[in-house]
């Protein structure tokens, strides 16, 4: 697999992702990403206007998405039943991660984060953090498997709750 940011000649097959993420979780009773068409090509235009759209490719198919950012994160102000592990107010994280059925248990989403961390690690960042839906149990094993700690629980803007994970560097 090859790591590189994204292009928009990618967005017809970032769409195909999240739409196939949506359904994927759909199946599985988790109630993540089932309003609208979040996330879509749009999203990921605006993550790769701002440089944080980031693709994997194998064979030259794009199998997975994640918008890697740096930064401060609105929704992970206030963390209930935990806190973080550092006060960092700038630090590195995952939204919008979504992998290919095809290459699903082979490591992409955990390329995702190694990468992130590289970056953390390169800007002298103090943490990284990622959230997930309760009963997005692979993601939760992605996170837990890259070192990310559950903290607590945080609410997207939507008001929905999230696990919250963070890993100090």
């Amino acid at each position: 697999m090859e790591l590189r940011k994204a292009e928009n000649a990618d967005l017809p097959a970032i769409g195909g992702l999240y739409r196939a993420a949506r359904a994927a979780m759909k199946a599985a009773g988790i109630d993540q990403w089932q309003e609208g068409d979040y996330p879509n090509e749009a999203d990921a235009k605006k993550d790769m206007d701002q440089g944080r759209c980031y693709v994997l490719t194998q064979g030259g198919q794009v199998v997975a998405v994640a918008c890697l950012a740096f930064g401060h994160e609105p929704t992970y102000d206030v963390i209930e039943g935990g806190g973080w592990g550092s006060n960092a107010e700038y630090y590195g994280f995952l939204h919008r991660i979504a992998v290919a059925p095809q290459a699903k248990g082979q490591g992409a989403a955990g390329v995702l984060f190694a990468e992130l961390e590289r970056q953390a690690r390169e800007r002298g960042v103090a943490a990284i953090r990622g959230d997930t839906h309760r009963d997005n149990k692979p993601m939760q094993r992605v996170m837990a498997k890259a070192g990310l700690t559950l903290r607590g629980v945080i609410h997207v803007e939507d008001g929905s709750e999230r696990l919250a994970y963070e890993k100090v560097l």
